[in-house]
């Protein structure tokens, strides 16, 4: 199915209004924002678009690759919870089991209120996992003094720390609010990806091999890039590395007020070479347009691909239901809030098009990932767009991307 191509005429978009989209970004490149953006829209199983705009670097003449390979960050989280549910269709866990039944560390933990370490109101479920309710926080992040024991624990940035190794040490740090209590973009999904590889024994990377990429035929998604794929890795540029050592939003923020824009090197922060060590559940994946939107896909045909099932329907449905309770909503990531979103577990899902203020249907559902990668399935619309660039800031040319997306549909 998604080898198939077809006019945009064919399933109800203007191959005219398409043409839109190439100019859009090239202003994006011509402020000096992006490289280059690789690009690619698929309605009714069928691919209708798909499109290079720019460079592979700002420093060179080579035009973007189409297999050109991107450091896709949070859009990892999607892959991994999907993963994580294919166990759950086995019997192994329920979404109300504790997460200390699998990593009994976790028993123990406490919740940092007012520089004191309370027992938590509930233990940590699986579900909190994958719906950012777990009372974890991120390391970049600083409105709780949990994130600053995260940099100070160099907490992501050890890449050659495993995952175990990873999780072992956040369940000796605090939490930095009581499970259930507060929606929190977090390192959660990281410990999500350890319950696979302990349910699984064996390691994350191996797991999804089996599972997602190698049945859905993935061939350039991984932890790492090797020697020989290393040509095709697109450059990275933004206001700063949120994978270095001590940075945080505001940092970056600053970074972007002041007109800091320049190539980044997240080698240390986002290794090439490390993948038997640097698997995470959160980011550290790399892929492609093509093979993303394979996985996209997936999801939007109820779990099937080509005669290959992921996943059940229903089980895809509860995944992308909202399970954030309203009083919980809008969730914000650093002080930005995403009003007309719940969200489900691992992604986003569209509740109210009009609070949202982007065009959608009831029902959508995606992600993004920190250096402004951006996909989406629209199941009522039979609908799926993804968007690749290597740019951490401010600016997001993802969204104007969705919006002409949408504005070609005719029908």
């Amino acid at each position: 199915m998604s080898d198939v191509t077809a006019t945009p005429e064919s399933v109800g978009l203007s191959a005219e209004r398409l043409e839109r989209i190439r100019p859009a970004m090239q202003r994006w490149i011509d402020r000096g924002t992006i490289a280059g953006a690789s690009m690619m829209l698929a309605r009714r199983g069928k691919i209708v678009y798909a499109e290079q705009v720019g460079r592979m670097s700002k420093e060179s003449d080579e035009a973007l690759r189409s297999d050109a390979i991107f450091r896709i960050y949070s859009m990892t989280k999607p892959i991994v919870c999907t993963a994580l549910m294919t166990l759950y269709e086995e019997g192994r866990f329920q979404l109300i089991t504790p997460l200390a039944t699998f990593i009994p560390a976790f028993a123990n933990i406490k919740v940092l209120q007012q520089d004191k370490e309370v027992a938590p109101q509930r233990p940590i479920t699986i579900g909190d996992l994958m719906t950012h309710l777990g009372g974890f926080t991120y390391d970049f992040l600083i409105d709780s003094p949990v994130g600053e024991l995260y940099r100070q624990h160099a907490l992501m940035h050890d890449a050659n720390r495993t995952l175990e190794q990873l999780v072992a040490e956040l369940a000796r740090l605090p939490l930095a609010f009581h499970p259930g209590s507060k929606w929190h973009y977090s390192v959660s999904i990281d410990v999500a990806a350890h319950v696979i590889e302990i349910i699984a024994n064996q390691p994350l990377r191996q797991f999804l091999r089996e599972r997602i990429f190698d049945p859905l035929g993935m061939v350039d998604t991984d932890f790492g890039v090797p020697p020989e794929k290393r040509h095709r890795l697109a450059a990275m540029y933004g206001v700063g590395d949120l994978g270095a050592r001590g940075m945080t939003v505001l940092q970056m923020f600053l970074n972007w007020q002041q007109g800091i824009l320049e190539r980044i090197d997240p080698q240390e922060s986002y290794p090439v070479d490390r993948p038997e060590t640097f698997a995470r559940g959160g980011h550290g994946l790399f892929s492609t347009t093509q093979d993303y939107m394979r996985f996209a896909l997936m999801l939007a045909n109820g779990g099937e691909l080509d005669g290959v099932r992921i996943l059940g329907r229903k089980t895809l449905e509860l995944m992308h239901a909202n399970h954030i309770p309203a009083a919980l909503l809008p969730w914000e990531i650093a002080g930005l809030t995403y009003p007309g979103y719940g969200f489900g577990l691992g992604s986003r899902v569209l509740m109210d098009v009009g609070l949202s203020g982007m065009p959608g249907t009831v029902g959508e559902f995606g992600w993004a990932g920190a250096a402004t990668t951006y996909y989406w399935v629209d199941p009522a619309e039979s609908f799926v767009g993804v968007f690749m660039t290597q740019y951490q800031g401010i600016d997001e040319p993802q969204r104007d991307f969705r919006v002409l997306a949408y504005q070609a549909m005719v029908e």
